[in-house]
């Protein structure tokens, strides 16, 4: 095993988009919001307002397809100076119940990963977005046998980290996370002195990039699949 985990008790793993198939569906939702508005705005235009008024919402509703779906209908109303008709709102709707609706999409080894590495580590979920979702998702997922704990974070800043391992009883050192988002799953970690591994998706949301200058320095391990991560603990299989 690569002596770089040896401490290493618990690991945590992100859900979205490296457990399975998230941030395609959102590209998707945007593109036909963006047709659906096209009669007053730019696709591109679109896309640019519906991206600030999720920002400024973030702190109101919170990560996921509800609050998403809510900034959709707010950006048609301002777009529209409020005429809107009741038919383009029923179908941004439409949009949300699809995405919540969408099967759940494992990404490759993600079964195979887990069943492997829950044999000798205890396993986490720490994930954002709305509980419920993440509730649903995981029980579709067919993943939730392999986790000793699921937590849905509001936010991952450091202190979220620190304040879900102080009770979960986890020494930063024995612990490390495996996530797509440098962000969120990544730097946080390093900066309180856990181990992560960064597992990129072909598609990153913009709120959740970080330039080569912010990521430079620290010490994370990038993979190009979840199974790689299994040559890493090597002595173990």
């Amino acid at each position: 095993m690569n002596k770089e985990y040896k401490n290493i008790k618990v690991i945590g793993f992100d859900a979205d988009d490296t457990l399975w198939v998230n941030e395609t569906y959102f590209r998707d939702a945007e593109e036909e919001v963006g047709q659906l508005l096209s009669h007053y705005e730019t696709p591109n235009k679109i896309d640019q307002e519906l991206f600030k008024m999720e920002m400024v919402n973030l702190p109101t509703y919170g990560y996921g397809v509800k609050g998403f779906v809510l900034s959709m209908i707010e950006l048609a109303v301002e777009l529209s100076n409020g005429t809107v008709s009741n038919t383009v709102i029923s179908k941004i709707l439409d949009i949300g119940k699809d995405m919540i609706n969408k099967p759940i999409e494992l990404l490759d080894g993600v079964e195979d990963v887990l069943k492997e590495l829950s044999k000798d580590y205890r396993l986490i979920v720490a994930t954002k977005g709305d509980l419920l979702d993440q509730e649903r998702k995981l029980e579709k997922s067919g993943l939730l046998k392999y986790f000793h704990h699921i937590e849905v974070l509001s936010e991952k800043h450091d202190t979220n980290y620190i304040q879900l391992l102080k009770r979960l009883d986890i020494e930063p050192e024995s612990f490390l996370m495996v996530g797509n988002s440098l962000k969120s799953d990544i730097l946080p970690l390093v900066n309180i002195g856990s181990k992560a591994i960064h597992v990129p998706f072909h598609t990153t949301w913009q709120h959740e990039t970080v330039s080569k200058k912010e990521a430079n320095g620290s010490e994370f391990k990038t993979v190009n699949s979840l199974t790689e991560i299994l040559d890493l603990f090597s002595a173990h299989n």
